[in-house]
């Protein structure tokens, strides 16, 4: 059973127009939260507004907001402020990739992907964590990824982004134990959202099995609602068994496994037939 009152809660979602943030949006709706929808999008966050308060009676506000910006945490937190909203839940979904080799990558993108990945949720959680733990009640879930737990080749931005929020969140997680103040880190693996599209290829993902973004928002709230939530969970089985034995082999075979796993060229020949599954 849920400890968690839902009807009590005000949560912020970003990278909410879409994906995984979009089925947040709707299992916290029906769970009766309020929402506030951040991401860049205004139409698809007004019709999402509009559709979560028809369907399920809550309220739903759309803040237009790029993350990239430096001064977008406390631009939401004046804004939220403004409008007399109480934050009491966090979702640090927003998020994107970049896929090729680093050299030749473009320093200007690069730099909006550690923005989005790595500045942003850091910043929100230091504007809004404080009145969490004013009230002695919350939670904040960062969004990180299986690619924390392994070196990425061809992605090696965005997986080092992904261990950099896995690993602050755990130490939050550690920090805040005695707050009342629920911190961890939600790691989806291949998920059937826009990712790919937003990176520019289906090799971002190496021919995974895709899990669904309503998987990873039940796996997120079955943790939230379970009674000693740990500093991390881990959406799937497969996912969760794959970043086990990563942990058992050298730095030097996974990173050397990984090239191999993220190789257009290999993914190539699979899709033909010219070489079975590693």
């Amino acid at each position: 059973m849920p400890t968690l009152d839902y009807s009590a809660q005000t949560v912020l979602i970003t990278g909410a127009s879409s994906g995984i943030g979009a089925s947040f949006a709707r299992a916290l709706a029906a769970r009766g939260c309020d929402l506030v929808l951040v991401a860049r999008r205004r139409e698809r966050l007004d019709a999402l507004a509009a559709e979560l308060e028809a369907a399920h009676g809550i309220r739903a506000t759309a803040l237009v907001q790029d993350l990239g910006s430096p001064s977008a945490a406390a631009e939401l937190h004046s804004a939220v402020t403004t409008a007399g909203l109480r934050i009491t839940g966090l979702i640090n979904n927003a998020g994107f990739g970049t896929f090729g080799p680093f050299v030749g990558e473009d320093p200007a993108r690069l730099a909006q992907e550690i923005a989005v990945d790595v500045s942003a949720p850091v910043l929100l959680s230091a504007a809004f964590l404080p009145d969490m733990m004013a009230a002695r009640q919350g939670f904040v879930i960062n969004v990180a990824s299986t690619a924390a737990y392994t070196p990425t080749p061809r992605m090696a931005v965005y997986g080092a982004a992904k261990a950099f929020v896995l690993s602050v969140t755990e130490s939050l997680w550690a920090e805040l134990r005695a707050s009342g103040v629920t911190v961890f880190a939600l790691s989806p693996g291949a998920t059937s959202t826009e990712f790919n599209a937003v990176v520019g290829t289906d090799d971002a993902t190496a021919g995974a099995r895709m899990r669904t973004a309503d998987d990873v928002v039940a796996t997120a709230l079955a943790h939230l609602d379970s009674r000693d939530p740990g500093p991390s969970v881990i959406d799937g089985t497969a996912n969760r068994a794959g970043a086990l034995g990563l942990r058992l082999i050298s730095r030097r075979a996974t990173a050397t496994l990984m090239h191999r796993l993220t190789d257009p060229a290999r993914r190539a020949r699979r899709t033909t037939g010219q070489e079975g599954p590693v």
